[in-house]
């Protein structure tokens, strides 16, 4: 069966366009133009992969990230006019897989969906080992949950995977594009400011101080290590 991707857009002429692109490479389309209605259709029925705008009618995408990923780890992409560090943490915060920042050219976009559904199908392939323990941090690699310090911490998909690769070798440096090739399942050709913008995220989770952190550290100029504390 061809992957359903939902796609949540109030513009007629975004959703014509990328229906088109879609279809024309063998994906089911279903479409919802406004927040509720895009929660309604993600969680009930078969969808693969969520394009999610993030200014909508009724409820806003964020707020429709959010209810979706609360029953859900379907994949979502989020698509904004706005640029800034703090729209993209708040998107990825509320669990988006990444985001694509308008206007943007249908292609681009239908070769980020067809990444993440390949990262995806790799995910569920892998888990090498059931739990891995880095000082504080647990990672169950089954039920894809995190204990920090004891307390469970509610991380997005994209945050879990990030996390797993920098605790296959504790206290090592991972460069930020091997970060993003390894969250992508493929070569990565998109903007390296996605892997900040999640791991800054991911600080706010697992740091006891997210402003100082101890645990996942910038080796400047090279990329991230995390540390057994």
């Amino acid at each position: 069966m061809s992957p359903r991707i939902l796609v949540v857009d109030d513009e007629p002429s975004l959703v014509h366009g990328l229906t088109y692109a879609l279809e024309r490479e063998k994906f089911e389309v279903e479409v919802a133009t406004d927040g509720e209605a895009a929660v309604e259709a993600a969680l009930g029925h078969a969808i693969d992969l969520v394009v999610l705008d993030l200014m909508l009618p009724k409820l806003s995408g964020s707020d429709a990230c959010k209810q979706i990923r609360a029953r859900s780890d379907v994949p979502i992409i989020m698509l904004t006019a706005k640029d800034s560090e703090r729209d993209l943490l708040d998107g990825l915060a509320v669990g988006a897989d990444d985001y694509v920042t308008k206007p943007f050219s249908a292609n681009e976009l239908v070769g980020r969906i067809s990444a993440l559904l390949r990262r995806r199908s790799l995910d569920r392939a892998a888990n090498e080992e059931v739990v891995r323990t880095v000082g504080g941090l647990t990672i169950d690699f089954i039920s894809d949950e995190v204990t920090v310090d004891g307390k469970r911490a509610s991380l997005t998909p994209s945050e879990f995977k990030i996390l797993s690769l920098l605790a296959t070798d504790p206290g090592s440096t991972f460069s930020r594009r091997q970060i993003m090739e390894h969250l992508w399942g493929s070569t990565y050709v998109g903007d390296e400011h996605t892997c900040e913008v999640h791991v800054s995220s991911l600080r706010r989770k697992i740091e006891r101080e997210p402003g100082s952190p101890e645990r996942l550290v910038t080796v400047r100029g090279v990329g991230y290590a995390l540390n057994a504390v």
